[in-house]
């Protein structure tokens, strides 16, 4: 794929990559433009040199958090993961009864501190999550073992089409994670519906979730368990207009346009886009 790329290179303005550091080596001689989106986790120890040998590569983190652990590579911009706009909506005339969690099921995502958050608010909890085969025995030998001893009910994985329907229903969504995840896209699928989010302060978290807004950043358990306390404090409507303003996928879109020219001035002239052809 990449050596196909390589050879049509020319007849494009810039080359936008989202294969982590995989395209440096091949397209940094090649005299034509190109920025990657880095996904994934940056604090394993091969990057560093990889980053040290490549420092002129422009590179965008999908949060500010992400870049820490090498804050020495060239950033270009942040620009956060949008969804189309009516994607996932709200479900009128549904009533949230329940706390959801929505994801993969494996040790850093939490799942049973998610359950331990609901047997202590008394809350019903659904868990919507696939389980890879790499996570089997975890959740085997961890969580399965707890569904059985709260009011815990779980589907398993869902498509977007039945998403709005489960995050709707919810009176919010769990996010008890134990990483720096570079970003958790389940948050902004639950603002879309808008539902509130209780999350906890790692990673991306406080980029995301305005505290007070469109849910709550908590520290621990107990933390999570109080905020449940106040979550009808929170507009839904609010949490969609946050989701609406800051994560929807026309503004991304224009962010990276912004990106494609600023990486071309000053020899073009007039941005790559017309907001009437992304509209």
């Amino acid at each position: 794929m990449l050596e196909h790329v390589r050879r049509h290179a020319h007849e494009f303005d810039v080359l936008h990559f989202h294969l982590d550091y995989m395209p440096f080596s091949l397209f940094s001689q090649m005299g034509v433009p190109f920025v990657t989106t880095l996904h994934g986790r940056l604090d394993l120890p091969e990057l560093e040199s990889v980053f040290r040998m490549f420092s002129k590569v422009p590179v965008i983190s999908i949060s500010d958090s992400q870049r820490l652990p090498l804050q020495h590579a060239n950033w270009v911009n942040t620009i956060y993961h949008g969804l189309p706009e009516n994607l996932l909506t709200p479900q009128p005339n549904t009533k949230p009864e329940y706390l959801a969690f929505l994801g993969r099921i494996c040790p850093e995502k939490r799942p049973d501190l998610a359950i331990k958050i609901a047997i202590e608010s008394g809350l019903r909890l659904k868990i919507a999550a696939k389980v890879d085969r790499v996570d089997q025995e975890y959740f085997r030998s961890i969580i399965e073992p707890l569904l059985s001893q709260a009011d815990v009910e779980f589907i398993g994985e869902i498509n977007d089409a039945q998403k709005p329907a489960f995050l709707s229903g919810a009176k919010a969504l769990l996010f008890p994670i134990d990483w720096s995840e570079p970003f958790g896209l389940v948050m902004i699928e639950a603002m879309a519906c808008g539902t509130p989010v209780i999350a906890f302060n790692r990673g991306s978290v406080p980029e995301v979730i305005d505290h007070g807004v469109t849910g709550y950043i908590c520290e621990d358990v107990p933390g999570a368990v109080a905020a449940l306390q106040r979550i009808d404090d929170l507009s839904r409507t609010e949490v969609r207009a946050q989701f609406e303003r800051r994560f929807c996928a026309k503004t991304m879109a224009a962010k990276y346009v912004e990106t494609y020219t600023s990486m071309l001035a000053p020899t073009r002239k007039r941005p790559l886009l017309q907001d009437t052809e992304m509209a």
